[in-house]
């Protein structure tokens, strides 16, 4: 992208202070994206922002106009403004960050002096009744009080008036009598003060009765405006969730149709890579020309499917990876080794029934920003919240959800080559995702020292166990053992923070995957979560950022990336894309697809250096075998928008079950309060809960000051241990160096024992 003059003149030239009525300037203009931001000079008056191409041009041609009445104004970042009004939309770019502010604060000032022009400009006819009998009392009230306060000067001028017409006729008499010529003066000086007092009080009172037929006359306008911005915004919430629906069912029912692609051989589809998302508006200087939205980070790399004809198409690395047709199955074709593919270690049936619904969620409307908007800045586990924005899960219960789709990783052991284990690696790590799309709920913070255990040994050949091994800042420890030869480990600690508009869930962390057989350690850490529209709307998931792979025995590694949404990018949303390569850095698979949906993978051919990008770095061309399917999410369960949106698995992980440990969160009684729909007493329960906790945590404080006191006083002074996790303890891993939680043992051994006389007393 050019951006043309940006290290030029300042942005402004002699222009006045942002309150003054005119602001004038220079700022650079998005135009398309062979010439980029132009450099163009603005005038802001009497509520409309035009721009020049000169300051010569003022006096002939004017490029366009925006009308502040009705824009939207919004700052992308530290210099750029975008504008919106009636379709047509300005993109900004000061050339400081103060010059930005200058900017803004003036474009805001005169769009608060244009809405009240026109307010005061609308007609005023007709007597609509006030919206709500509420606003005709507070109107009426108001009209009544103003009535009051003029029939009060009304009365004060009757005496004003009263009193000087008496005292001008004592003047007139003192003029009749005989006195010095300066003492007459002085008397008809003070008769025409006098006079002029009473004309004036006059005035006064006239202007307070036009003040009030002007107040009866505009409450009818307000009234009016209240009501019409009333079903303004009702109208706009109904389109904007229907907008949502259907949106939502249009993306279901195009990743669900066939593809046409392999029914028309002969009209390939070629997209450049430097080709951007379209602009929401096009340049009023270049009405011709096509406009596209530069991608932040567009992939590095274009994919060209190989077909038996030889004829190649190539796509922009997208949601299949390739333009090929449907994706097959990983056991079709030679896409991995027959050792990938072996059923010998088939899933057992399961010994047990398990459930497949939970009690529906209440109907209980809460307020998020009364609650959300005094804790702005601060972590998410010290603000207190009711149930209300709960679900019935502790946090280390969605830790275990991470294995919903555990069966790729017994795939991934039975693999001999540890590349193609990558990618199934890749897909597990993204899999974790597909649950959170539709989960706006806070699952419960877990009290320190509450435990989880997932026991599915007899169906699925593994055993997981969660402990919370610190409150503050919360760290959760993980550990899973599987019988199909593999083991996973992880200490997560979620850092978050409240920014007004989103919630940032930061996952800090190292996941670790160690395989039995050929001793292959692959470790890699979460992206960001980003819960959307806290103040207003529909709250929405988003994942971002990368995700690097990298098996510490190969020194193999697999890049990942995580692609935020965009409202003006045409690639599929939740779009995730990836490398897969070996220790030299060559590239040997392409993955692509969606953290909610599927992941595929397609194998390397060849590759070649592309043509210049839009930012002019060269892209890699890859020359792939048609995609293979690695991962598909499994459909929600029937009822799920009522359950919480819980998939399949987290539907039974609060399942009672005899014989867990005394701590584990299935008998957390707020929780089961919650998830029975009792929530009052569950709010009564979690503040109980949380109280026992801090006295808990007070008297350790205590015990650890009076720990240091006896050191201080005596040389042989007891040394304080601190709160010790009880199945997990920290160690220095040996692969990353890093110090974190492991898993002791003990833990299934006590429960085959049934012996939980160890375990503290926290709820």
């Amino acid at each position: 992208m050019s951006e043309q003059g940006k290290g030029s003149a300042s942005a402004s030239a002699a222009a006045p202070a942002p309150g003054s009525d005119t602001y004038k300037g220079w700022l650079f203009k998005w135009t398309n994206y062979l010439k980029g931001y132009q450099r163009r000079w603005f005038v802001l008056s009497n509520g409309l922002l035009s721009y020049y191409r000169t300051q010569a041009e003022m006096a002939h041609t004017c490029r366009g106009t925006i009308n502040l009445a009705t824009a939207h104004i919004d700052t992308e970042d530290a210099c750029n403004i975008v504008l919106s009004s009636g379709g047509r939309t300005y993109h900004l770019k000061a050339s400081t960050e103060v010059e930005r502010q200058r900017w803004v604060t003036a474009l805001e000032l005169a769009k608060a002096k244009a809405i009240r022009m026109m307010n005061d400009q609308s007609d005023d006819s007709g007597d609509e009744e006030p919206t709500s009998q509420s606003d005709r009392s507070e109107i009426q009230g108001t009209l009544k009080i103003l009535v009051s306060k003029l029939d009060d000067l009304s009365t004060c001028n009757d005496l004003i008036a009263k009193h000087g017409a008496a005292l001008q006729r004592s003047l007139s008499e003192l003029e009749g009598l005989k006195v010095p010529v300066e003492g007459g003066e002085k008397i008809k000086a003070v008769n025409e003060r006098a006079t002029l007092f009473r004309i004036t009080s006059n005035a006064m009172i006239n202007a307070c009765r036009d003040f009030l037929d002007l107040a009866e006359t505009h409450s009818r306008r307000w009234q009016r405006a209240l009501q019409y911005e009333r079903e303004q915004r009702t109208h706009l919430e109904e389109t904007i969730e229907q907008l949502a629906k259907q949106h939502n069912s249009l993306e279901r029912a195009w990743r669900e149709a066939p593809t046409l692609v392999s029914s028309t051989p002969s009209a390939p589809t070629t997209n450049k890579g430097s080709e951007r998302p379209r602009k929401e508006e096009a340049s009023d200087e270049d009405e011709d020309t096509e406009y596209f939205d530069a991608m932040e980070d567009s992939p590095a790399f274009i994919t060209v499917t190989a077909s038996e004809n030889t004829q190649h198409r190539r796509s922009q690395s997208n949601l299949s990876g390739a333009s090929g047709g449907q994706p097959s199955d990983w056991n079709q074709d030679d896409h991995m080794s027959p050792s990938c593919n072996d059923v010998s270690g088939k899933e057992l049936q399961p010994r047990r029934q398990r459930r497949t619904h939970i009690p529906d969620k209440p109907n209980y409307s809460l307020n998020l920003w009364s609650i959300m908007k005094n804790c702005i800045g601060k972590e998410l586990s010290k603000i207190p919240m009711p149930v209300n924005f709960n679900e019935p899960l502790s946090m280390l219960q969605r830790l275990s959800e991470d294995l919903e789709y555990h069966e790729l990783l017994d795939k991934a052991a039975r693999c001999e080559s540890s590349l193609e284990q990558m990618c199934l690696v890749a897909a597990f790590s993204v899999s974790s995702y597909s649950t959170t799309v539709h989960r706006t709920a806070k699952p419960f913070n877990p009290l320190l020292g509450e435990t989880y255990e997932l026991d599915r040994l007899e169906e699925f050949g593994y055993r997981s166990l969660c402990e919370q091994v610190s409150h503050h800042p919360p760290a959760a420890a993980h550990h899973v053992i599987s019988q199909r030869g593999w083991t996973l480990w992880q200490e997560i600690t979620i850092a978050s923070k409240f920014r007004g508009k989103y919630l940032s869930i930061m996952p800090l962390g190292a996941i670790h995957l160690h395989f039995h057989a050929s001793g292959n350690h692959y470790v890699w850490r979460k992206v960001t979560s980003t819960v959307h529209n806290i103040i207003v709307g529909k709250l929405w998931i988003d994942q971002s950022g990368d995700i690097e792979i990298v098996n510490h025995r190969t020194k193999e590694t697999c890049q990942l990336k995580f692609s935020p949404y965009s409202y003006f990018s045409r690639d599929v949303p939740r779009k995730v894309t990836g490398v897969v390569a070996d220790s030299g850095g060559q590239a040997h698979y392409i993955l692509s697809g969606t953290w909610d949906e599927k992941m595929e993978s397609a194998k390397i051919v060849q590759s070649s250096r592309g043509g210049s990008g839009s930012e002019g770095k060269q892209k890699t061309v890859y020359q792939t075998l048609s995609p293979k399917l690695l991962w598909k999410k499994y459909p929600l369960p029937e009822n799920a928008e009522n359950m919480y949106y819980f998939s399949a698995l987290a539907l039974t992980l609060n399942e009672p079950e005899e014989g867990v440990g005394l701590t584990d969160s299935r008998l957390r009684p707020d929780q089961r309060l919650m998830e029975d729909g009792r929530w009052d007493e569950a709010n009564s329960e979690k503040q109980r809960l949380e109280e026992k906790q801090r006295a808990v945590r007070r008297r350790r404080e205590a015990e650890a000051s009076d720990a240091l006191d006896e050191e201080c006083d005596y040389d042989s002074g007891r040394e304080y241990e601190g709160y010790q996790p009880l199945w997990f303890h920290q160690r220095r891993d040996s692969v990353t160096g890093e110090t974190n939680f492991v898993y002791k043992g003990g833990y299934w051994e006590s429960k085959d024992r049934q012996d939980w006389s160890m375990c503290p007393d926290i709820f």
